[in-house]
């Protein structure tokens, strides 16, 4: 006999949970970490930090180099072209066509709980200094123009789903006019103007561009933002 209902809810895996935890450390820091460091920051004896780091050593998912500091593994990047495949594979030609474009880096995010997650960037081929955006690099939905933008077209269910978020009024401005605008909010000194992709079935995602901050008109960025959005979408479907 077969039953429909649901099952009971499992309490989560701590070792696990740790590994994760883990590799979102080392994602956030960007750079090798002694163990002692990243057993402090996780808040584990360093015996459970040992073990934890070989599993994932041996899955490829960390290595350590001449000095024993740890950082991400080959296996990492494998896994992470994995991830909505289908909509790297669309945004890429638009954002090396806005990237050489607009002499701008030009990359693609998605939601990822309460935080904006770069997946793909780009930087144009012959411009002499750019801003670097790192895959993986990610900052709360709250602040700069792609969490704006991604804002704008979050449903009433999504919002529920984060309850202790709540969309900024530049949301709706951005909605509006298909981008959104910021500057000095994530890093210092730098603007972003970013435009949403929303496509049934996949992540909501925006393509945004960052540079340094100037007097220069952010509306015929988010234009081509918005074309290149729209371009994006259309290829989903």
């Amino acid at each position: 006999m077969t039953t429909d209902a649901p099952l009971p809810a499992a309490p989560p895996l701590q070792t696990l949970s740790r590994g994760i935890r883990m590799l979102e450390l080392l994602a956030d820091t960007g750079e090798p970490m002694p163990i002692p460091a990243i057993a402090t920051g996780l808040g584990l004896h360093r015996s459970i930090t040992y073990r934890i780091l070989r599993t994932l050593e041996e899955h490829g998912l960390v290595v350590r180099d001449a000095s024993g500091s740890v950082q991400l593994g080959p296996r990492m990047a494998t896994l992470a072209r994995s991830v909505s495949r289908d909509l790297q594979s669309a945004a890429l030609p638009q954002l090396t066509a806005v990237a050489n474009e607009l002499g701008m880096t030009a990359f693609l995010v998605v939601l990822d709980r309460h935080d904006v997650v770069t997946l793909v960037t780009v930087e144009p081929t012959h411009a002499h200094g750019t801003v670097a955006q790192r895959p993986g690099t990610r900052h709360p939905l709250a602040t700069g123009a792609p969490g704006i933008a991604i804002q704008s077209v979050l449903t009433e269910a999504q919002w529920r789903a984060l309850p202790d978020e709540h969309p900024r009024d530049e949301a709706a401005e951005a909605l509006a006019r298909g981008y959104a605008t910021s500057h000095d909010e994530v890093i210092p000194g730098l603007a972003a103007v970013a435009s949403p992709v929303s496509a049934p079935g996949h992540p909501v995602a925006a393509i945004a561009v960052v540079y340094v901050a100037s007097d220069r008109d952010p509306a015929p960025i988010g234009a081509r933002l918005r074309q290149a959005a729209a371009e994006i979408t259309a290829d989903l479907r």
